[in-house]
């Protein structure tokens, strides 16, 4: 199967397939504030990941490029970027790298969004050169290096060698002249992964966990027998955001959170467990796909509202405020937390 067809594929079916399962958030609960003393109307919503400064901490996560019909997906949502000022990440450029007529479905982002943030995308597996020619591609403002090993071994035609992954994301963060974060695709970053990450010198690590396009799923329908037994593998977004910030206490190196996030709720308790920004991929590609860019816009809009409204609710008028706002983790997410040793008892007690 050409590259192109797969890219259809996986766009079919991660619209047709259900999410996987929960992103763990709704164990994590604010502690109502009734006494907020904050200005809806002045709330900042501005971040920034590394030296890369966003207007807002939401932004359109890598999604599709790659076949002839995905260049009508990555207009559109450059559009509602370009309109709502949020950054965007393409999906993965390999198949423009091995094909230069693939290349016009990601350029038409910077063609019509000449002044925003793009973040180029390919998996970790590549050479230096290659991920060079993905920012050029794009005069990309940041590089995302995916890491799906999971994918990659139900696919039918995927990767089975990862023995040089983490020699590669090395000689590429030495090499390109953007930030580069690396980021999973569904299935989560444990502690571990991101400690082994920020020695390699990444400027962030995006989670990407469980809850959200569930690519197990995904690629078992395109396979002749299905390896059912992974259709619910990974660590949850919430799980994987607290292996995050508990595995990089002290180090200079942003958080991403993404997976599943289905409102502004969701984008704030990510951003008050530390997350310097959120990826929405999945939940904005089906609205796209039901109603076009003014319904996308629309969502934005909805999205930011439920997270303006959250931060007044709790007193925070920025996002770094937001970060000292009490919450409680309970539930599956608490038991995690508890056998992987991470405490989330200060989270409970903050003012």
């Amino acid at each position: 199967m050409s590259r192109a067809s797969r890219k259809v594929e996986h766009l079919r079916y991660a619209l047709e397939t259900d999410p996987a399962g929960s992103n763990g958030f709704d164990d994590i609960r604010f502690v109502h504030h009734a006494l907020p003393a904050s200005s809806y109307p002045a709330l900042s919503l501005h971040t920034a990941i590394g030296e890369l400064a966003m207007s807002s901490p939401i932004f359109l996560n890598a999604m599709t490029g790659g076949a002839p019909e995905t260049e009508t997906v990555n207009r559109d949502l450059a559009v509602a970027a370009r309109e709502r000022g949020l950054a965007m990440a393409v999906g993965s450029q390999t198949a423009a790298l091995r094909d230069p007529a693939m290349r016009r479905t990601f350029t038409v982002v910077r063609r019509v969004n000449p002044d925003g943030i793009v973040f180029a995308n390919v998996g970790a597996n590549v050479t230096v050169e290659e991920a060079r020619a993905a920012v050029e591609m794009l005069e990309a403002d940041a590089l995302q290096l995916h890491l799906n090993p999971l994918q990659e071994l139900i696919m039918p035609e995927g990767d089975r060698d990862f023995r040089r992954v983490e020699e590669r994301v090395a000689a590429i963060v030495a090499s390109v002249p953007v930030p580069v974060i690396v980021k999973e695709v569904g299935f989560g970053l444990s502690g571990d992964v991101v400690r082994r990450l920020a020695r390699l010198g990444v400027t962030a690590v995006d989670v990407g966990g469980r809850g959200g396009t569930n690519f197990a799923a995904v690629e078992n329908r395109r396979r002749a027998v299905a390896l059912r037994g992974f259709d619910r593998w990974g660590l949850t977004t919430a799980e994987s955001l607290l292996e995050a910030m508990h595995a990089l206490e002290g180090r200079s190196v942003a958080v991403i959170a993404s997976g599943g996030i289905r409102h502004g709720v969701d984008v704030a308790k990510a951003l008050a467990l530390g997350a310097d920004a959120v990826g929405v991929a999945g939940r904005f590609l089906r609205v796209w796909r039901d109603g076009g860019v003014p319904a996308l816009l629309a969502e934005i809009d909805a999205f930011h509202e439920e997270l303006k409204v959250a931060m007044a609710a709790l007193g925070a008028g920025t996002v770094a405020a937001l970060r000292r706002a009490a919450l409680v983790v309970s539930g599956a997410t608490y038991h995690w937390c508890v056998l992987r040793g991470i405490d989330v008892t200060a989270y409970a007690r903050r003012s």
